[in-house]
């Protein structure tokens, strides 16, 4: 059975602690990993407030990510996911080609961004070292102006 390309979503009970839903999102990945899927990447986008409650939890750790394996995988894992408590939903989606072509084009612009964003903060650093620069010899002129005062 041939690989196929799946983003799977899925909110983690916010109330357990840091090192409780690193644990999880690791046993995911793991049971991923273990069972021969292949992850290509992953997306924390961390604690949100919920637009509804489910189990009278207000709030969720959301996980995104994407990752390959044979169809068979996804059955066990929805499974496994269903069976762990902390975890209030899960989503997963099998991506066509429509939704691939996508995936990567949105991994681009996230890639320009970056660049685009590291380009500004050069800028902005460099303007910065220029004022700098400036006032240090604006300080100076002003002291050979008062030693020249002194000596007359």
């Amino acid at each position: 059975m041939a690989k196929q390309t799946y983003e799977l979503t899925y909110i983690i009970n916010a109330v357990i602690n840091d090192d409780q839903i690193r644990g999880l999102v690791n046993r995911v990945h793991k049971f991923i990993d273990e069972n021969g899927g292949d992850i290509l990447e992953v997306d924390e986008w961390g604690s949100r407030r919920l637009s509804f409650p489910i189990n009278k939890k207000r709030n969720g750790h959301y996980v995104n990510l994407y990752f390959e394996a044979e169809g068979d995988l996804i059955v066990r894992l929805e499974r496994a996911l269903t069976l762990e408590d902390d975890i209030l939903r899960y989503l997963t989606l099998k991506l066509d080609a429509k939704m691939l072509r996508a995936w990567e084009e949105s991994k681009k612009e996230g890639k320009r961004r970056l660049e685009a964003e590291r380009l500004e903060v050069e800028r902005l650093e460099e303007e910065r070292l220029k004022r700098a620069r400036k006032a240090e010899e604006e300080v100076e002129d002003d002291e050979d102006d008062e030693d020249e005062d002194l000596e007359d």
